[in-house]
């Protein structure tokens, strides 16, 4: 028997938590192993295999992991349960502990993930734990849209940044990266394959070029020239490698969307010496005003910790007070978390998980007040819709270049993945997005 026929007419059940590059990663997997003849599970279907990418951002995301893995053994019982991710990564023992867990991946052992898959139904092999050295992993590729429009490119991986709160870098090792030549080939697969919208995704990607001696500005530029890609997004680039030229060239190029995340994570200097950021608040406030110049429609998503250890409440007061004059679209609000190992738990001063939730409500009042303001802005104009998840009769919804969420009626020539120009009516009931109107 072949390895292909081994995989042949299986069922496979994917789980995934965490950032976009997970969902990438994942995507990629189950592409793989649907070439093999491995079907996805529908609902009420026990799977042959079952595969969890797992994340370890904070505290929370590590018992989400391990609700998740539970409940994959207890919905699938018999399978093959594979879990990978950084999670697995930084506790792979723990995991491996897990009762029904037969395949620990590591960071370095994700990308082999289908072969060792394969392995195990062809050869029978037992238990495996595969957590490693993280300085000697390897850049894996990933390209995928999974159930979604827009495709995720992953372009750069690892973290050489090692600010004082986080894991990733030991989770996902040192910064690293495709080259420009095969991240476009991708990119031209995906035009090929219908794809409009390419998402570029990794964990620190304006670091880009590490591994191959190139640049992000030179990776951008390239795939501005594939031709049948008509929206590019930058999924997040932090504030000190946005750099000017990037900026320039995102507000006059073809394709790149008026539409940045950039992470902030306080709005005071102090915290942010604390956290061993590589900007200040100054620098950052610059660079909002640049994009505000060059590209005046941009959304700007832009991530905040609150509760860091040593944000005591008067910093907390100046942050917030720093943030509510920026001009931001959006802010995504996290609750500090104390992970093993990193320098951060050397701090004096921790903030009460109580006093982190009134935190965290007070940045969600700011960023809803902006968000409000910045979609109020454009009822009544036009904008190009991306559309996606149409169903016959029901409603479809979008984004506007500017990244504005928009329901829609269709008519019956709309379908999925169209372009279509669309008049903001004003707001849906539910006050999360914008009515769309054909023109």
């Amino acid at each position: 028997m072949n390895q292909e026929s081994s995989l042949s007419g299986k069922k496979a059940a994917y789980f995934t938590l965490g950032c976009k590059l997970n969902f990438a990663e994942t995507s990629t997997v189950a592409e793989r192993l649907e070439a093999l003849g491995v079907a996805r599970a529908k609902k009420g279907e026990e799977a042959d295999i079952c595969f969890i990418n797992t994340c370890s951002v904070t505290e929370v995301a590590d018992h989400k992991c391990r609700q998740a893995i539970h409940k994959m053994v207890r919905h699938h019982p018999g399978a093959f349960v594979v879990v990978t991710g950084c999670y697995a990564q930084l506790r792979s023992a723990e995991v491996a502990s897990i009762e029904g867990v037969d395949l620990v991946l590591g960071a370095g052992q994700k990308g082999k993930a289908v072969e060792l898959i394969m392995k195990f139904f062809t050869a029978h092999t037992g238990k495996t734990v595969g957590a490693e050295d993280t300085e000697k992993i390897a850049f894996v590729p990933s390209c995928a849209c999974g159930d979604r429009t827009r495709y995720f490119l992953k372009v750069q991986d690892g973290c050489d940044y090692f600010c004082t709160y986080c894991t990733i870098p030991f989770a996902r090792g040192r910064s690293r990266n495709g080259s420009v030549a095969s991240l476009v080939a991708q990119a031209e697969e995906v035009a090929q394959k219908g794809g409009r919208e390419i998402v570029i995704t990794g964990v620190n990607i304006g670091d880009f070029g590490k591994s191959t001696g190139e640049t992000f500005i030179d990776l951008i530029r390239a795939l501005d020239r594939v031709k049948g890609i008509e929206r590019y997004r930058i999924s997040s680039i932090e504030p000190n490698l946005l750099t000017d030229e990037v900026l320039q060239f995102c507000a006059q190029s073809r394709a790149f969307m008026p539409h940045f995340h950039v992470p902030l994570q306080s709005g005071s200097d102090e915290v942010l010496r604390l956290m061993h950021r590589r900007y200040d608040t100054a620098l950052f406030a610059q660079k909002m005003q640049r994009i505000r110049e060059l590209m005046p429609d941009a959304f700007i998503g832009v991530d905040v910790i609150v509760g860091m250890r040593g944000e005591t409440d008067e910093l907390f007061a100046e942050a917030c007070e720093f943030m509510d004059r920026m001009p931001v679209s959006q802010y995504h609000v996290f609750s500090y978390s104390e992970r093993p190992g990193t320098k951060a738990l050397n701090i004096p001063h921790r903030v009460s998980p109580q006093e982190k939730h009134v935190r965290s409500q007070r940045v969600l009042d700011i960023s809803r007040a902006h968000t409000h303001a910045f979609y109020s802005k454009y009822i009544g104009s036009v904008r190009p819709v991306l559309l996606e998840h149409g169903k016959r009769g029901g409603q479809m919804s979008g984004f506007t270049d500017n990244y504005i969420r928009v329901a829609y009626s269709p008519t019956p020539q709309d379908k999925d993945n169209q372009i279509v120009s669309l008049r903001l009516a004003g707001w849906t009931d539910e006050g999360t997005a914008l009515i769309g109107e054909k023109v």
